[in-house]
């Protein structure tokens, strides 16, 4: 039915803007390659809010890493569209500026930048959202020249502006002669109630396997490469519960973000979901967030008591954007629980904030004590400095560390708590992608494991709201920390209370 309201309000133009006038329209705004039956695009690629900082900055490097790296047909096609005049030689000024060959990619740089430039071009969508996804649609057929092709729509746009687009979107710049995915940046609500909401009008007009919600830190390599390093490596899947495990941390130390409704909410829940599921039956995306869904619903609802919201002192010099008399959160501290079997009792510790001393991006996996251990006493009076820890380190210098005990060499028994390091780049000789190739890559393969599910995000919304409710009601007021310094002294004796020893390198 909304299918035929498009095309009915098309007739009902009398095709003055897509058909009568498109010899114009068309010609002014599409590309400069030909279109020919043998060379249409496979794949067609919209970027919706083309002039904005994340398109400049993010999404089309990005793409255009994919495309010299041959990730991309080499025939794509990419509409960057906005309500911004521009000429199709306006946006690719825009984005050459920000466009660059990795150090391990240099060869024909300068000629595949053009190659992708020219098939780049730019549409003024105008304020009417309808009819400028309608003459979006028109260019993306002109483009595939008639033939089978799949489209993209990053929806890179204010969150006022979401479901407007979208609907739009659905109705009139769906094409019909592939499949349609859509990309939908965070947040992805603000509560239980809105994130609801939200996906209910979005599920009204896209099936959930259309729906790719990005969340650019599950992008980086440490999260690509948890579950590898669970259930390829028989020396640590066995030793993955309550067992041989005390206890998880996740720290993210950073700037710029949301803490408890952006990074809490998506990356913090989500990479404990990784860490703690079951594994799937397969690398199937969707076997996979069966299993991140299961494990997400079996965390306690946490509680005011379990968590220490910060903000760190501001001066007038400072530019991160929290005002001086606000309660707005810079630093959350919290201690999660899993009620099932594998878990039981081990406590999930998270750090998340900024202005700290500095930026730290990691997973600490503290194992037990050796039961009888007998070179406790060759410790000293603190048995901690004994625990055997994994760390999966993402910031500074990603890393893979094993803290192990040893004996130093030499006369007499002296034991030493060392690292053993698989510091990547030592070991790879390769600058690493940026996370949006990845997750942009991880769209054009179908490969949905790392966005968010709509059951998930509810899952993840139940974890948090009791929390929420409270700071919203302003019952929890955050503890002054110093810029620069280590956080709120409340963390210590949170983790001092779950029985967790303090780590900080």
């Amino acid at each position: 039915m909304l299918r035929h309201n498009c095309l009915a309000f098309v007739v009902s133009r009398q095709q003055e803007k897509i058909f009568t006038q498109p010899t114009s329209k068309l010609q002014a705004h599409s590309p400069n390659f030909p279109v020919q039956s043998d060379q249409a695009p496979s794949l067609c690629i919209a970027v919706i809010g083309a002039t904005g900082e994340l398109a400049r900055r993010k999404i089309f490097p990005a793409l255009f890493a994919l495309y010299y790296s041959g990730f991309l047909p080499e025939n794509v096609g990419i509409v960057g569209y906005s309500r911004k005049n521009l000429t199709d030689e306006d946006l690719r000024s825009i984005i050459a500026s920000t466009l660059t060959c990795r150090i391990d990619h240099r060869e024909n740089c300068g000629d595949k930048i053009d190659a992708f430039l020219s098939r780049t071009c730019y549409l003024n969508g105008g304020y009417d959202n309808r009819e400028g996804m309608l003459k979006l649609s028109a260019l993306m057929e002109h483009i595939e020249g008639g033939f089978e092709a799949n489209r993209i729509f990053y929806l890179s746009v204010p969150q006022e502006a979401l479901l407007d687009v979208a609907s739009t979107l659905a109705i009139c710049a769906q094409t019909q002669k592939g499949w349609n995915r859509i990309i939908i940046e965070k947040p992805f609500g603000f509560d239980a109630l809105s994130s609801h909401w939200l996906t209910k009008a979005l599920l009204s007009k896209f099936q959930e396997k259309q729906l790719y919600r990005i969340d650019h830190l599950l992008g980086r390599n440490l999260i690509e490469n948890l579950t590898v390093l669970r259930f390829s490596n028989l020396i640590f899947e066995p030793l993955w519960s309550r067992t041989y495990i005390r206890s998880i941390q996740v720290i993210l130390y950073f700037d710029g973000y949301g803490i408890i409704r952006d990074i809490v909410h998506s990356h913090i829940l989500q990479t404990i979901a990784l860490l703690a599921m079951e594994p799937p039956i397969s690398l199937n995306g969707e076997d996979i967030r069966n299993e991140k869904v299961k494990v997400l619903r079996l965390i306690r609802r946490l509680e005011p008591s379990n968590v220490i919201l910060g903000q760190y002192k501001a001066t007038f010099d400072d530019k991160v954007d929290v005002k001086l008399n606000s309660l707005t959160p810079t630093y959350f501290a919290a201690v999660l629980y899993i009620d099932n079997a594998r878990w039981d009792g081990v406590p999930f510790l998270i750090k998340a904030g900024m202005g700290l001393i500095k930026h730290r991006v990691e997973i600490r996996i503290q194992f037990r004590h050796v039961p009888g251990n007998i070179y406790h006493d060759r410790f000293g009076h603190n048995i901690n400095l004994a625990t055997n820890e994994l760390i999966l380190r993402d910031v500074p210098d990603e890393a893979i560390l094993v803290r192990v005990n040893n004996k130093v060499p030499g006369l007499g028994l002296q034991l030493d708590a060392s690292e053993l390091n698989l510091l990547y780049k030592d070991k790879y000789n390769a600058e690493v992608p940026d996370s949006y190739e990845h997750l942009l890559l991880d769209v054009i393969d179908g490969d949905n494991h790392l966005f968010m599910r709509s059951d998930e995000l509810t899952a993840a919304w139940n974890i948090l709201n009791p929390v929420l409710q409270e700071i919203d009601k302003n019952n929890i007021a955050p503890e002054l920390y110093e810029l620069g310094g280590r956080g709120p002294v409340g963390a210590y004796y949170l983790w001092a209370k779950h029985g967790v020893q303090w780590t900080e390198d």
